[in-house]
């Protein structure tokens, strides 16, 4: 079964947020055209790829992985390709010319056991937040989120934010993938200050559909803290759960906390 390219008119949906690598003026600072749209966001354009190709049944049990090596840009159009082989399929994203991410997604066969809840520790996010540094994640630390009821509201929002097209979403009131992975990064920025930071990758695991209704929270500890090319790189494994009974994605989130760009400008 073929699958057609998915054509995305890329959104920045962060702007005024925190992360100032969303600001055209900070990021054209450090020699980028301007702001970033948000990884997470390109992640849930890609998604659109196995949801054609497999269903509902990919966000129930699918994998997904995304790599993100140029920005994507406010208005530029973002191609998604799909080319299907013997494990899955193998995605791309392309805007302007440039290949901007690589990724894949498959359908295992049989789905292995979800992690057991008690193997995550649940911990409420920090009261008073510091610079992200290798102190405040420490490898090892565990991390939450303040919990996210989706509302409605919320989720018609995400949906147009992200130009989703498919309606089993907002059919079947299922969370986008996208904005289930988007609290990967809340539970960084709920713990600690990052004032200009790049989310460069994720493996996902697939357990199960979050809902409208659902409250979600995260589960994450901290597994690497390094220095790579002058950037300052953090790694988690995190559990997003809803309503604090049900794992619904397994996740490997990757991101620079600390670009050297930061360094250089300080």
């Amino acid at each position: 079964m073929s699958v057609p390219p998915y054509h995305v008119s890329a959104y920045n949906t962060a702007k005024a947020s925190e992360n100032k690598i969303h600001d055209d003026a900070t990021a054209q600072r450090f020699g980028f055209k301007g702001g970033f749209v948000g990884g997470v966001n390109v992640y849930a354009y890609m998604a659109h790829q196995p949801v054609a190709r497999w269903g509902r049944a990919w966000l129930e049990s699918g994998t997904g992985s995304a790599r993100f090596m140029k920005p994507v840009y406010e208005g530029d159009i973002a191609e998604v390709s799909a080319v299907e082989d013997a494990e899955g399929l193998a995605l791309t994203v392309h805007s302007q010319g440039v290949l901007c991410a690589t990724g894949r997604a498959e359908l295992p066969g049989r789905a292995e056991p979800a992690p057991a809840l008690d193997d995550f520790l649940a911990v409420p996010p920090r009261v008073n937040r510091v610079a992200a540094d290798e102190t405040s994640l420490a490898v090892g630390d565990w991390l939450g989120m303040t919990p996210l009821p989706v509302t409605a509201a919320l989720h018609a929002q995400d949906l147009a934010d992200i130009r989703e097209t498919d309606p089993l979403y907002l059919r079947e009131g299922i969370v986008h993938p996208g904005t289930i992975l988007r609290c990967c990064n809340w539970v960084l920025t709920h713990n600690v200050i990052l004032p200009a930071w790049i989310h460069m990758g994720s493996a996902v695991r697939n357990l199960g559909l979050a809902h409208v209704g659902d409250t979600l929270t995260v589960r994450a500890r901290v597994t690497k803290n390094y220095e790579h090319k002058g950037h300052k790189w953090v790694e988690l494994d995190a559990l997003v759960v809803a309503n604090e009974k049900k794992p619904v994605i397994h996740a490997t989130h990757g991101a620079i906390y600390r670009p050297r760009q930061v360094v250089e400008a300080a």
